[in-house]
């Protein structure tokens, strides 16, 4: 089991590993601001002995999880978890058949993207990343012939360049076209818009999705229980 970043919805899916047996994941974590980490308090799964969690990413990550769970702020601490936790810096991971690159990317304190591959088939993860003029090259080469590129799409072009209210320019997010220039620029199979702005209604992404899949056909917005089967030698889509 593979978790990218630790949010809330975290919180669910410890009740669902404790619900099929899982008791191993590896938490691979992008960055370390509050909405990537604070649905760790309440993953079931790290305080019940038996357990054991890997969390990779950038250096300090120990100490980050542990400064977000002292009193006030929380009342018990990431010391008082059950489950056999590890911390690991990462660069590249090899996880039984699974191989995990990272990449740095663009964003205010440092974030990493992440490639996943697999039995022939790959995943690019990156969110919180912000393009500036062209394609960044370090996510071109991570996403190189990736079956699937998960991408921050959190603007439109309009409104990051402050066309549309205050421009968006340095807040550390990209735009749905971008992610289309970089997915081409990548030869990626499939490019799926996440991270999207939390002012923004289900409809208004329904319309962005159906414009973004208009310039580049297969591309489909990140949705909660959402799933993406893939398999070597091609890449199918089913809903959760």
């Amino acid at each position: 089991t593979i978790v990218l970043d630790a949010g809330t919805g975290l919180r669910p899916l410890g009740e669902r590993m404790l619900a099929e047996g899982r008791t191993e994941a590896t938490v691979l974590l992008s960055h370390l601001h509050w909405d990537h980490i604070q649905g760790l308090p309440f993953f079931l799964p790290a305080w019940l002995g038996g357990h054991r969690l890997t969390f990779a990413g950038m250096p300090g990550l120990r100490e980050a999880l542990d400064a977000q769970m002292q009193p006030p702020c929380f009342p018990v601490r990431l010391s008082d978890m059950s489950a056999a936790l590890e911390f690991r810096e990462i660069d590249a991971l090899r996880l039984g058949d699974v191989t995990v690159r990272a990449a740095k990317l663009n964003h205010p304190g440092g974030v990493l993207g992440y490639r996943i591959e697999h039995a022939g088939t790959s995943v690019v993860y990156a969110t919180d990343t912000e393009h500036y003029s062209c394609p960044d090259p370090h996510l071109v080469a991570l996403a190189k012939d990736a079956d699937v590129l998960i991408y921050d799409a959190m603007y439109t072009e309009a409104e990051y360049a402050g066309r549309v209210g205050p421009s968006k320019v340095g807040w550390g997010h990209s735009t749905w076209e971008a992610g289309v220039a970089v997915a081409d620029a990548a030869s990626v199979g499939r490019l799926v818009l996440f991270r999207h702005d939390p002012q923004r209604s289900d409809d208004a992404i329904d319309a962005l999705e159906r414009e973004a899949a208009t310039r580049r056909p297969g591309t489909v917005a990140a949705r909660e229980g959402a799933e993406l089967v893939l398999r070597a030698g091609g890449e199918g889509r089913r809903a959760a």
